[in-house]
């Protein structure tokens, strides 16, 4: 197509003009999808199963109290309670209801979506809750006192937008908001950092620290950890590089002088260091630690909590009151360490296995306490597997607190890792949950194959009651390719497919559909392939350059035009993942890259359903909205669904949710199994 792109009116996301014909897509999708006969049963029971009283309740510790959000039937923009320990051992906890989100949408005439809320530490006696219009990323912030479980009169206040808050002490807050002009960065994030005091007006703030307009974003905040307190703040240059200074009592910066694409914090008297790329001799994805002070006054020495090999990475880490609990995994399988600092004069640090961990499965910190004890809270759970929530304390028993039951028939069923083999030789690992292929009795069936591929994320064993539900007790198989642009194996995966180098992800996800038919899993016309937000940018390369080895492919909150992306909303911050389409270096291979602007009227297409939300304000809805257009305009038949409201995540309550998986899934179940031969359609 030209560079005269004739649907940026469908950029205009509350325009008259491009609502009216988003209406007309979705007539046209619910015509077509919720009309099909088993739309309401598999409706109601995805409902069912999201809004079950006996899901996990999963908590956060803020000093004696464990507080949850909670959705059901009954609470469908959901509650914020909290319990105590001995109230949550029992099969149905007493709760205290601190808020009660949908009471207050009714009672101010607004659609708010819980947005989260920071407890001021450790003296856990306010809040500063965040409420989302619909659910978008933007928020409006409030004060709230959790002992009279009440807003604040009169207290922090802060309209919507994107902002970045939290406690210095219980009179004065760390602030990033939108102030006017100037005060975003070009990706829609605050530019400054002030130091606001109760009483005085947000305007009136303290500026503490400046970022540039090109940046991402920029932050403050206070450690709280008492004996420790100090104050932080930053920019994100990018998406992978950023600054971080200590804040001095007289607001005087001192750099943390570690390499800018690695991670840095301070915890008590270390600072943490995660690399990205290699630095002291130790190679990009270890974990170091150094003596913070000596490490401000120049001295390097360190210690080498994790090296990452071939097969292993680093996934992440939590500290207790007196240890790290260590994640890491080895070919997408997880497994955690207790490290303990020995002191003295030699330093270093012991270790030890936390927990086994099933085969295949995952295992996962919930949350810790680390300025109070060495309790830890502990999920695993694997695809089959339904999760099981721990609680013990380093050195100490461990006990089960919460089971969740099986959602889904699961008999009959199994689970399998391989391996493909990409373009360029590399072997790229993914999942298959489905039918037991060792009874002999398999035959290549509907297989539905899920990928990412970007920005460092990776896909990780868990337990799926939609996903069971909707295909997997129907007979079809679940697929997840953990291909390059991942963090599977660390920064060197992820770094493998940036900017001009993003085939490599395709080219492993066209690997892994490859591999599917080899084996006789599946066969193209009954493969189907679904991604969200990056991986929308995936299923768009996947039509654009294989469109021959999928039945049927779904875009959920998808990037697709790579010429403008960084134009519209937040897409300035994904630069360093992509490129820039005003560099004249980078344009031509985000071109090629462009799922939109590869569309031609003289290829074959699997059937399409591109998936998006008016109210998300990360990845803009143009972006589906245009190709559904230009798709039409070739010849190309194609479902669009927007829905009003749910932000990026497509949904902002579970009736959303199951109203949303059950037009993917009956798309889907159409194309790949109801028919042996399925058709590529024009």
């Amino acid at each position: 197509m030209s560079d005269d792109d004739p649907y940026l009116w469908l950029e205009d996301v509350e325009g008259e003009a491009a609502l009216a014909w988003v209406a007309e897509r979705n007539a046209e999708t619910a015509a077509e999808l919720a009309a099909d006969g088993g739309f309401d049963t598999l409706k109601e029971r995805l409902r069912e199963a999201l809004d079950a009283s006996d899901r996990i309740p999963y908590t956060a510790r803020r000093g004696a109290f464990l507080y949850n959000f909670w959705r059901d039937a009954d609470h469908v923009r959901g509650v914020w309670r909290r319990t105590t320990l001995e109230r949550y051992r029992k099969d149905e906890p007493e709760w205290e209801v601190l808020l009660d989100v949908d009471a207050l949408a009714d009672a101010e005439g607004e659609k708010w979506v819980w947005g989260g809320a920071r407890v001021r530490r450790p003296e856990d006696d306010l809040a500063l809750v965040c409420l989302s219009r619909d659910g978008g990323d933007a928020v409006e912030v409030r004060e709230f006192d959790l002992a009279a479980r009440a807003f604040v009169e009169g207290g922090f206040r802060v309209a919507e937008a994107k902002t970045r808050i939290g406690w210095i002490d219980a009179d004065t807050v760390f602030v990033g908001t939108d102030h006017g002009p100037g005060s975003l960065t070009d990706s829609g994030y605050p530019r400054t950092v002030r130091r606001w005091r109760r009483g005085t007006t947000l305007e009136s703030a303290d500026l503490v620290f400046e970022a540039e307009p090109g940046d991402v974003s920029a932050w403050g905040l206070r450690d709280t950890t008492p004996g420790f307190e100090r104050d932080f703040v930053g920019r994100a240059q990018d998406f992978y590089r950023s600054e971080t200074y200590l804040l001095t009592a007289d607001d005087d910066l001192v750099k943390i002088e570690v390499p800018d694409d690695a991670r840095a914090y301070a915890h008590r008297d270390h600072l943490i260091v995660t690399l990205k790329s290699d630095w002291l001799g130790r190679p990009a994805g270890s974990l170091l630690a150094f003596d913070f002070d000596a490490f401000l006054a120049g001295d390097r020495t360190h210690e080498v909590l994790f090296t990452p090999d071939e097969r292993t990475a680093l996934a992440g880490h939590s500290w207790t009151r007196h240890h790290l609990l260590l994640e890491t995994m080895c070919d997408v399988s997880a497994r955690i360490e207790i490290l303990t600092p020995e002191g003295g004069e030699g330093g270093g640090w012991a270790r030890r296995p936390l927990t086994d961990v099933p085969p295949l499965s995952a295992v996962t910190v919930v949350d810790t306490d680390p300025d109070v004890s060495d309790e830890y809270f502990l999920d695993v759970s694997g695809f089959l597997q339904p999760s099981t929530l721990y609680r013990g304390s380093v050195g100490g028993d461990t006990e089960i607190l919460k089971q969740a039951p099986a959602r889904f028939e699961a008999a009959g069923l199994a689970v399998d890792q391989f391996f493909a083999t990409s373009r360029d030789g590399t072997r790229v690992p993914y999942f298959v949950i489905g039918p037991d292929r060792t009874t002999g009795s398999h035959r290549p069936g509907p297989t539905l194959l899920y990928g990412y591929g970007g920005f460092e994320v990776s896909l990780t064993p868990g337990y799926g009651s939609v996903r069971g539900r909707a295909w997997l007790e129907r007979g079809g198989t679940y697929v997840i390719a953990n291909i390059r642009g991942g963090g599977e194996y660390g920064p060197d995966w992820h770094q493998a497919a940036l900017r001009a180098n993003r085939p490599r992800a395709f080219e492993d996800f066209a690997a892994v559909a490859e591999d599917l038919v080899a084996r006789g899993i599946t066969t193209p016309a009954r493969l189907g392939a679904v991604g969200g937000s990056n991986g929308g940018l995936l299923m768009g390369a996947m039509l654009t350059r294989r469109p021959e080895l999928f039945g049927a492919i779904v875009a959920q909150v998808p990037l697709l035009d790579m010429t403008r992306f960084h134009r519209l909303l937040a897409g300035a911050s994904w630069i360093a993942e992509y490129g820039d389409p005003d560099d004249e270096a980078d344009l031509p291979h985000l071109r090629a890259l462009s799922p939109y602007h590869q569309l031609a009227a003289d290829r074959a297409y699997p059937p399409v359903l591109l998936m998006t939300s008016t109210r998300d304000d990360r990845v803009h809805p143009g972006h589906a909205r245009k190709t559904a257009a230009r798709l039409r305009e070739l010849g190309h038949r194609v479902l669009l669904h927007e829905n009003t409201g749910g932000g990026h995540a497509g949904a902002s309550d579970n009736e959303q949710v199951a109203h949303n998986n059950a037009l993917m899934h009956t798309f889907l179940w159409q194309r790949l199994a109801e028919s042996e031969e399925g058709a590529h359609i024009r």
